[in-house]
């Protein structure tokens, strides 16, 4: 009986242990997704200056293609 509950408990620290890893992971994939999206952002309001002509420059649609 003695051995039984001895694995038990190893079997529940493994498991323990297994969580806080996954735990740990999902937490540092969370900070990658908010990075990526802070990033995303950021070249989305890029583009839509650069489409909206912000920066002096007509907006993409009224400009003419390089070749004409």
């Amino acid at each position: 009986m003695a051995e039984r509950i001895d694995a038990a408990e190893i079997e529940i620290s493994h498991l323990s242990r297994m969580i806080e890893d996954l735990s740990d992971e999902v937490a540092r994939q969370g900070d990658q997704i908010d990075r990526l999206n802070a990033r995303l952002q950021t070249l989305l309001d890029r583009l839509s200056k650069q489409h909206d002509g912000d920066d002096g420059a007509p907006p993409l649609e009224e400009q003419r293609p390089p070749h004409w």
